[in-house]
This record gives structure tokens, sequence and C-alpha cells, in this order.
């Protein structure tokens, strides 16, 4: 990510400018500032990551470190820190926590959240990083140690579990310390945990729970009419009592409702926003669009109202009288959604949308959001009896009731189970695709690849946008993540949105794929259909597989043409070029709307997309890389399988099935007989160029001339003085003088290395007048000898050990009389030829 600001402010951040970083990161103060408490290592099993604070991580907690300065001897209030899902709010947390011991003289941190799961998620972040932490975190078990337990400690005894009690922790000490806890843990006693005042309460999902710092009466009226009143503490109220004296500061993905007083009242006002909008303009999220196929479970106008009821009841979720009414609310909804028929519609559309639209994006995880917990066990088993194969591919993921029938359990699981799915579809290459959950996974569980949500579940405000947050994480060139709607959550999006910023509104208030993503697709085919005036492609649309390959080579010959003629221009000017980024764009666009496109124009981008990939592979420079055709084919087919359905295999070259061998006549003649010359070339230039790449290693003196001799001819190519045809002739010319190359050290009776010292030492044009032939081979091979002896691991990289190594160069060649005028050119080109090989591990050959 870039540095985008000099002081925390995200005005005028859309783009990254030199200036602002250099100020922004290299200012003596914050430099070392961020070397010492914005790097940190995060230990994850065997994989160890190095990680720097973003931009907006670093101004952020530094705001939020001085906020907190502020109330510990003021109000308690410390803020609340809104950075949106996805842009790493749980390292701004270890950041913070760091940040807070030197400045607040090692705190005492309790970070408090409301739910197991994300409990155990932010656990692990903050345990991964203890080594930077510098102190362990831990998790209380229970609110307080029973005496049981404490006389078994006393008397020695080695307890079956080990028990943390969150009073008890806080009394044995009087600094430092993390402790993790649930809210639950509050509410079992109106008992003070601590009245130290060097207490930071770190409240994650700080909107989610923390209401009421004054107490209701709630009035009721029982079945034999009697009116009954209780007095409620809100669980704020609540946390307050128990810690008194703390000071509080809340950690939110999503901002706090407008109508929300109690979250202020809590926690203050925000220290810190960092909108959807800037984390995508900085790349630390993608956007999410939305799909609806409500219309394809064919549900009824009432079942809809039924819908939109709910989402009424859970915005006022906090009055019992409206818990109540949603009781009867939810069991019709159950009975309606969990309906046999409407979970097999569900499910057969699913299936539809996934095979077609999804399987085949990125690396195919999805994820099903089920209304219930049998309506997810029913999707599952329907799921199974349509693809029987699938016992891999697709999970439930949900909480384990006690009064589970045998069948459930033993497909949930227990929390290894949990553990061992978890790891499955954050694996990449792992067979387990689809997840079906209803409240697991819907916050804090990341898992970068996954593009695509299927919703099948009323949520509402903060809810939704935690859990559609779920496919905005970036991976690879994802254009967004896809929110496939089954229940009408487009209304409930819209109002969610009210409390994001101004430009969120404009730029996310309204992300359905057919307002969003459709448009740009069809604009992005208009300029893809442009480029290709003049040439007919409908061979591919129409054809058989052969046609279709020829389509493709013939397309990236049209372009290529096309930019032969502009070589005057910038590179980013290039029709080559510029047509590489506008068919991105429209491959992009077709990943999030597939389901609105007709088959016809699928195929169309997927031709425009065939030749894009052939020209990126054309232009890489591929060093020491070969140029293998299988690779090409196997691309392009996955490719068109995303797109179009073809039931045979392209080979862009037919007859050749192995790797592209630059020596080989039979390769050679099938490229000097493509009718596409301006592919042909292209092929050749890059074949060649790859070859003396591998030879530099072996011989820098002849790799500098076969490189002078390509750039040559392609200039003479560009500039008009060679034909198509011409090129193609000198080119493969070049390719022969390479392999004579190669035979020339055996002739000599020298290996490969000791010619390259040979071509070296005979560089300068003199040296042959004052040398018999054999009296240079002969200072050749002791020269080689000499390197063998006296090199050190790490000469190249240290000036004085290659001072040393340049003496004895020289030694040895003034004793054998080499003549002075060619010396020092000789000395240079023998040391870089030796780290030439030394830096691709071949010098241990000589």
């Amino acid at each position: 990510m870039e540095w985008k600001t000099t002081d925390g402010s995200y005005e005028n951040t859309q783009y990254a400018q030199f200036d602002t970083f250099f100020k922004g990161l290299f200012e003596k103060e914050r430099f070392l500032d961020i070397i010492k408490n914005f790097i940190c290592f995060n230990v994850d099993g065997q994989n160890t990551f190095k990680i720097l604070a973003g931009y907006h991580q670093y101004f952020a907690v530094k705001k939020a470190v001085e906020s907190t300065r502020r109330a510990t001897w003021t109000d308690g209030k410390g803020g609340v820190f809104w950075h949106t899902q996805g842009s790493g709010k749980s390292l701004s947390m270890v950041f913070y926590a760091h940040d807070l011991q030197e400045t607040l003289e090692s705190p005492t941190i309790v970070v408090i959240t409301d739910r197991n799961d994300l409990h155990d998620q932010l656990y692990g972040q903050l345990a991964r990083c203890r080594d930077f932490l510098r102190q362990t975190p831990v998790q209380a078990t229970c609110r307080k140690l029973s005496d049981e337990y404490k006389e078994r400690l006393r008397r020695g005894e080695a307890p079956k579990h080990i028990e943390i009690g969150l009073k008890d922790w806080l009394k044995d000490r009087q600094a430092n310390g993390i402790i993790f806890t649930t809210m639950q843990k509050f509410e079992e006693s109106g008992e003070p945990l601590s009245e130290r005042r060097n207490i930071i309460v770190m409240a994650d999902e700080a909107h989610r729970g923390h209401y009421g710092l004054t107490e209701k009466v709630v009035a009721r009226q029982k079945d034999n009419g009697e009116i009954e009143a209780k007095t409620v503490a809100g669980t704020a109220r609540i946390i307050r009592d128990s810690l008194p004296n703390a000071t509080y500061i809340g950690f939110t993905g999503t901002p706090i409702s407008s109508k929300d007083r109690s979250t202020r009242e809590v926690f203050g006002d925000y220290i810190d926003i960092y909108d959807m909008t800037q984390a995508v303009e900085d790349g630390a999220t993608r956007p999410v669009y939305y799909e609806s196929r409500v219309i394809h479970l064919k549900l009824d106008e009432n079942t809809l109202r039924l819908i939109d009821t709910e989402y009424d009841i859970m915005a006022q979720n906090t009055d019992p009288y409206v818990i109540e009414k949603s009781k009867k609310e939810l069991g019709r909804m159950e009975a309606i959604l969990g309906a046999e028929q409407t979970v097999n519609s569900l499910v057969d559309d699913i299936l539809d949308h996934y095979k077609n639209y999804r399987a085949n994006i990125l690396t195919g995880k999805a994820m099903i959001v089920a209304y219930s917990r049998p309506i997810a066990m029913k999707i599952y088993q329907r799921i199974l009896e349509l693809r029987p194969a699938w016992t891999e591919k697709v999970a439930v993921v949900m909480t384990q009731g006690n009064n589970d029938p045998e069948e459930w359990q033993k497909i949930i699981g227990n929390k290894a189970r949990k553990d061992e799915l978890a790891r499955k579809f954050k694996d990449n290459g792992s067979p387990l695709k689809i997840a079906i959950v209803v409240d697991m996974w819907l916050t804090g569980f990341d898992v970068p690849s996954l593009a695509t949500m299927y919703v099948y579940k009323s949520m509402s405000g903060h809810n939704l946008m935690q859990a559609i947050a779920r496919v905005n994480r970036v991976f690879q060139d994802k254009e967004g993540g896809l929110v496939v709607d089954y229940v009408g959550i487009a209304a409930a999006l819209k109002q969610a949105m009210s409390d994001y910023t101004a430009r969120d509104r404009k730029n996310y208030g309204d992300t359905d794929v057919s307002k969003a993503a459709y448009p740009k697709f069809l604009e992005k085919l208009s300029i893809c259909r442009d480029f290709f005036h003049g040439y007919d492609y409908r061979t591919f649309l129409s054809g058989d597989d052969f046609e279709k390959a020829k389509a493709i080579s013939g397309g990236v010959n049209f372009i290529l043409g096309k930019s032969v003629a502009e070589h005057d221009l910038p590179e980013n000017k290039r029709t080559q070029n510029v047509y590489i980024k506008e068919a991105l764009l429209l491959r992009q666009a077709l990943t999030l709307c597939g389901s609105l496109v007709d088959e016809s124009t699928r195929f169309e981008a997927a031709f425009f997309d065939a030749v894009r990939t052939m020209l990126v592979r054309l232009q890489s420079s591929g060093m020491g890389k070969k140029f293998t055709l299988p690779e090409v084919n196997e691309r392009i087919n996955e490719l068109l399988k995303h797109s179009i359905k073809s039931e045979g295999v392209i080979n862009l070259f037919s007859d050749v099935r192995s790797k592209f061998s630059l020596f080989d006549p039979k390769f050679l003649e099938e490229v000097a007989n493509m009718k596409e010359k301006n592919l042909a070339v292209e092929l050749l230039k890059k074949l060649i160029a790859e070859q003396v790449s591998i030879y530099r290693r072996m011989n820098l003196v002849k790799s500098e001339k076969f490189s002078e001799i390509i750039q040559s001819a392609m200039n003479r190519y560009l500039n008009g003085m060679l034909t198509n045809e011409e090129v193609i002739e000198e080119l493969p010319k070049l390719s022969k003088d390479i392999a004579a190359a190669n035979a020339e050290g055996e002739a000599l009776g020298l290996n490969a290395e000791e010619l390259a010292f040979y071509d070296a030492l005979t560089k300068p044009q003199a040296v042959k007048d004052f040398h018999e032939h054999e009296e240079l081979i002969a200072i050749t091979k002791e020269l080689t000898d000499l390197l063998r002896k006296n090199r050190t691991i790490d000469w190249q990289k240290k000036e004085s050990a290659r001072a040393g190594m340049r003496k004895l160069v020289k030694r040895l060649l003034k004793r054998h009389k080499y003549p002075l005028d060619g010396m020092d050119d000789a000395v240079r080109t023998v040391i870089d030829q030796c780290e030439m090989w030394t830096d691709h591990a071949e010098f241990d050959s000589i």
C-alpha cells in the first residue's frame, strides 16, 4: 500500500505522490517510530510474516493512543476507532496495544468481545504477535475462580483444565498483561472486578451489545392480569460498574448508527474514520457487488412482506416486546423458507449459478448463508443428493446443539472438526470450495480468495455489512466480491449504508451488478470490439476448436501489427498495452455480471481475453523460464471454460506438443510458415531474448554480442528497413550462432565455465597479437583454478573482497605479460562474469 498522507488526514489521497510518501514516511522522528513500534512479526504455525503498518493504521493508532491518554485523566472515554472491514483492524489493535505500553507506562489491557468465534480469532491475532507485544495474551475462562479450584491449586493438585478467573487475574497484578474476555462474564455478578485506573478496555465491534449506561424499568402483564416490573441494567452499565475507573475505547468495522446514542455515551466520538471508499482506493479492500436472484425462488408478495417485517424487528432488537413478537414471526419464516420445495428451488439455482458463473472465479470459494441451522442442513443434504461426489467440496459450519439429531453431529463435528474446516477453506488448493454457514464465519473470518456469498438469511445494519465484507478481501486480480441475494436484502443494504460516509453512500449505495458491473462490462466490450475493427473473428464464435485457435493467433497478430507501427509512442500508449489493460477490465467486469450476459456475448468476451493472455505471455520477460506450449494452451483453455462451453482442447500450434525449442528445426519451420507474421516475429524475438538471458549466466561476452545483434535487427524492423519475412529469416540465423557458440568450447578443449573466461580474456582486440592460441588457453585454465581456490562466500558483496580478487587476477595476467592496454577491461569482465555465475548459484561448478 502506498503512503498517502503526511499528517493522517484522508483528503486528496486518491493517488499516491512521491513527495507525500517521502515526507510522510521519512520524517526523522516518525521514521524511527515506525521502525520501533510499527513493524511486527506474525508467527502463524510454520510461517512467519513481517508486517509493516499502513499509513492509515499508523496515524489512526497515534490518534487513538493520544485520545486514550487524555481519557485516563478525564472521563474515561477513549473514543471509537472505525476502520472498515478488511482494512486491517485487528493488526491496528496489535499496534495500539504495543504503543500503549510505553505511552501509558505498561497499563493492563482487557479485550472484550461478544462472540466466542470472534473472541478466538482476535485472541489468535494478538497471540501470534506476542513477541512484538512482549507479553503473551491470556483468555479468561470464568469471571472468578471457584473456592474448590483454588483449594486444589493450594494443595498442588494438577487440574484437568487450566482455569483463568478474570477477577483473580486482575487482582494478582498492578500493571502489564493482556486478557481476553466475553461480555457475558461481566453479567454474572455485580461486584467490581478491579478499581485500578491503569486498565484500558478495548471493546471489539463496539457498536454491538455495548448498550445502556442507565437502568431501565421494564413492565409486562402476566397471564393473570397482574403487572410485573423489573429493573434491567444495560450491558454498558454492568461493564462500567465492574471496572469503574478503567478507560474505554471501541473498535469497529462498521459505523455507529446515527440513532445509537448509547455507544457514543460509552466510548465517546470517533477517533479516526477509514471508510470503504478510501480502503478500495488504497487497494486494502475490494468493492462488494450485489445480484438479486429472489425471482428464481418464486417467493410470493406475502413472504417478501414478511421478510421486510423481520428486518424492521431486527432494527429494534433491544425491546423485550419486540423480541416476543420476533419469535412468532421467526416461526413463520422458518416454515416458509425451510419448505422442501423452496429449499430445492434455492439449491437448484445456486448450483446452476455457481457452476456457470462462479466455480472458475479465482479459487472457486463460495459461502452460503442459511436462515437457520435446520435449513442449513437441508441445503447441505439437497446439494449432496444432486452432487453425491461433492462430499469434500461442501461442508456445514455451525454451532452444535445438545438436542441435535445424531446424523447432524457427525456432519457438524466438534471444535477440532471446525478448526480443520477453517484451515481447509483458507487453503486455496484444498477441495473444500463451498461453506454453508448460519452465524459462524460471518465476522472476523478472512479468506482472501472468497469471491461469492449466497445469502438466504435476512440480516440488517452492521450484521449485514460485516457478513458481506467476507468477500471484500484483496486477492490477485479480484475485481470485487459478489453477494447473491435470495431474500431481498437490497433495501436493508441501502438502509445500512445510511450511516456510512457521504462518499461511501455515493460510491457503494447501489452496487447492484445490473447497474454497476454490467454497464461497465458493456462499455469495455465496445472498446475491445473497436480494437478489432477490420479483423473478422466470427470463426471463434461459431467454429470448432481448431478454428477458435486460429482466430486467437490471428487476433494476436492483428494487435501486434498495430503496435509495430507505433514504436515511437510511449509504451503505455501503444495499442498492444492499451488493449491488454482494457481487456483485463472487461474480464473483471464479466466475473461479476456473468449471469446477466448471454452466451454469444460471453463467447466474444472469451476471445478478447484469450488474445490478452497470449499478448501478456509474449510480453513477459520470462527470465530463465522456458516458453511452453502446454502452459499457454492450458491457460487459454481455462479462460474459455470460464466463459464458454467448449468440449475440445484448443492448441494454438496444433503440430507442436511439447516445449518450444529454439534449436528445433521443425519448430523454426512452423514459425516461419505461420500466416500471422507479426506473431511469428514476437515469438522469435522473445524466445531468442530468453535464450540469450540464460546464456548470459554462462558467457557474458558472447551474450552481449548476441543482444546487440537482436537489438539491431529489431531496430531495422521497427524502422521499416526489414520486412516481417526478412526479420523471420534473420532471427533464426542467430539461434544457429548460439548453438555454434555452445560447441566452440569443446573444440578448444574448454568446458563452458573456462570458455567464458577465455572470451573475457580475448575480448580486447590486441590480445591475440601478443599471445599464441595455446598460451591463451593455458592462461584461461590457470585463471579458472585461481578463482576456484581464492573465492570467498560474500566476495561479490564486499568491496574489500572484490578488490582482493581484482589484485589476484591482475597479478596473474602481469606474470603472463598480458598487454596493459587491455588488462583493465579484461579484469572487469572476469569479475562481472564471476558475479553473474555466483548470483545464479553456478560458480560452485567451477
